[in-house]
């Protein structure tokens, strides 16, 4: 598998983690990746064959060729038809909210075609752009113009969202909400409602995912630690509150995750 991560134009660097490039050959024998929540948002291009995501054990649908892949709160399958190229953007949590009108909570758990996000005629503008260059450099500068022209300025983040998004990635998802307010407690509830509306989950929720985030690169470290090092570093209250949210994010024990084979993509995306 080759994985590739771009720092975004400076002008984007508040609201874009990174662009994202995948390549797999073709496999005899394709096999199913779980893929574990990373508490972001994407937009994605499948630029070679296509992908199937299962709904159940058996069903699937195929992935929107061009799509935005919500806030997700448990894992889910994916698996190749053949040949995987996909070019992607990683926004901050609420940064897509930005870009589009669609409320966020919409997006959450699914993948959104983006000519349901955006007018016909400009998605498909921009899709036929992307899939006609001819290398990651070209795509990364038809995207950042397709949006630096459509930041919305009249639109700006809820302030005490942002603060509270980052004060979960400063703090790696242990802050809490109550610390996070301090004076301003009395706000919580059109802080869960604003979250709700701009990020698609609550803040307890991505609290969770951004703490699990921490604890996931721990665990890929090649120098690996015991699980209860871990999980007092990442502050979890103790290792048995560690292992219950590990399987609810990934479906796997902790010690089954490194050597899972059909995790190999979302440790790739974590390391």
């Amino acid at each position: 598998m080759d994985y590739q991560t771009y720092e975004p134009n400076i002008d984007l660097k508040s609201l874009i983690s990174c662009y994202w490039t995948l390549e797999v050959p073709k496999q005899p024998e394709p096999q199913k990746q779980r893929i574990v929540p990373d508490g972001c948002i994407e937009m994605a291009f499948i630029l070679g064959d296509d992908i199937k995501r299962y709904t159940s054990e058996n069903e699937f649908i195929l992935q929107p060729r061009a799509m935005v892949l919500g806030q997700t709160m448990e894992p889910f399958y994916i698996e190749p038809t053949g040949f995987v190229k996909t070019f992607a953007i990683r926004f901050y949590p609420y940064g897509i909210a930005n870009f589009i009108s669609e409320p966020i909570s919409n997006l959450a758990n699914k993948e959104t075609p983006i000519n349901k996000l955006f007018e016909k005629e400009t998605e498909d503008n921009l899709t036929q752009k992307i899939i006609q260059a001819e290398n990651t450099k070209q795509r990364i500068g038809i995207i950042e113009r397709f949006l630096i022209e459509r930041i919305n300025n009249k639109k700006t983040i809820d302030k005490i969202v942002k603060s509270t998004v980052d004060s979960l990635l400063s703090t790696n998802g242990s802050a809490s909400i109550n610390s996070i307010l301090k004076e301003n407690l009395s706000k919580r509830r059109q802080l869960e409602r604003n979250f709700k509306k701009q990020i698609g989950v609550s803040p307890k929720q991505l609290g969770k995912v951004i703490r699990l985030q921490t604890a996931l690169k721990m665990l890929l470290d090649p120098k690996s630690k015991k699980l209860t090092k871990i999980a007092y570093e990442s502050e979890y209250f103790d290792q048995a509150h560690f292992v219950k949210d590990f399987k609810e994010f990934t479906g796997i024990n902790p010690k089954d995750f490194i050597n899972h084979d059909n995790l190999a993509l979302s440790a790739l995306f974590y390391k």
